[in-house]
């Protein structure tokens, strides 16, 4: 606990002796530092988007030392460009979608666990801060009868097969080999009836009641149901039913505009819905298939340059991939 309590005071936008806020809303600023790290739900994104700032200068050495010297094979650190929609296709609606979804083949079953191939940006600010690294995991979570579970998770970047990559699971980064273990574990029986360890319903209106409650932030916007998504399938494989009861949810939320057809990082054809998330800059991508309405990923960019951490805009500071 006492490591991440550390890592909130470090994240923390008002400084304990900083006089000015006190008994005062926050300025602009600190309200978009606050809200970037409430909305950074797993605390391992928490850990990549905010490393120390103490360490900021060590890292940087470090990676430097990566870069010029280690393995002779150039390690597959660069940051994937944004998805692009096909020219000339045509978008489809979401309620389209969704009714498409409806009469898909209903026999594919809802699965408790995952399977997903994540790129995130790890970043830092301060004196001797190092440029952005994109750091490239797949994940699987099995879960078997017994409540018992295991999760493995594997430094890999399938844009680059057999190259070297960078992880942060020491905190520092360093180099390793594509396809390297970071961690296998076996956890013992565990239940809940929340969510999102509960199982999800799969009709629309109870799942939407589900989804308010993995997001806890009060009423639910459309920036937060696509965080909601994203938890939810970091715990389950929808089947069939749940992946149409969440395409006709999706249908409804403000802002959420279809985009065109686009070929995901695994090369599956998806169609893109895109949702401008202006109070933090970032852009949100996420890619449905067009015949099932089942996420196959989600996808941020940023919107604004940020010098203090190095990005730009158009960098993508996350991108889930999810499979079965």
């Amino acid at each position: 606990m006492a490591d991440e309590l550390e890592l909130l005071r470090r994240a923390n936008p008002v400084p304990s002796d900083d006089t000015r806020f006190h008994d005062r809303p926050l300025d602009q600023h600190a309200e978009r530092r606050l809200n970037q790290l409430l909305h950074s739900r797993r605390p391992r994104r928490l850990n990549r988007w905010l490393w120390s700032i103490t360490t900021a200068a060590a890292v940087g050495v470090t990676v430097l030392t990566l870069m010029l010297s280690g393995s002779t094979t150039t390690p597959a650190v660069a940051a994937p460009r944004p998805l692009l929609i096909e020219t000339g296709s045509t978008p489809v609606p979401l309620d389209r979608l969704a009714d498409r979804a409806a009469a898909s083949d209903s026999s594919l079953p809802l699965r408790q666990g995952t399977h997903v191939q994540t790129w995130s940006l790890a970043m830092t600010a301060g004196p001797g801060a190092r440029p952005p690294l994109t750091l490239p995991e797949e994940r699987v979570v099995r879960w078997k009868a017994d409540g018992s579970h295991t999760e493995l998770v594997v430094a890999t970047d399938p844009r680059h097969p057999g190259k070297p990559v960078i992880t942060d699971a020491d905190l520092l980064p360093r180099t390793v080999e594509d396809g390297h273990v970071l961690s296998s574990q076996t956890y013992p029986p565990s239940w809940s009836d929340a969510p999102p360890q509960a199982q999800p319903p799969h009709d629309a209106e109870r799942l939407r009641a589900y989804l308010e409650e993995i997001d806890i932030t009060g009423a639910m916007d459309t920036s937060q149901l696509l965080d909601a998504v994203d938890e939810l399938l970091d715990h389950w494989t929808l089947g069939a039913r749940e992946s149409a009861a969440l395409a006709r949810i999706l249908a409804d939320a403000k802002g959420l505009r279809p985009a065109g057809a686009v070929t995901d990082r695994l090369g599956r054809q998806g169609q893109a819905y895109v949702y401008e998330d202006k109070a933090h800059s970032v852009r949100r991508m996420l890619i449905l298939d067009p015949a099932t309405g089942a996420v196959l990923g989600l996808e941020d960019t940023v919107t604004k340059d940020d010098p203090e951490y190095g990005v730009k805009a158009g960098d993508v500071m996350s991108y889930s991939a999810w499979m079965r």
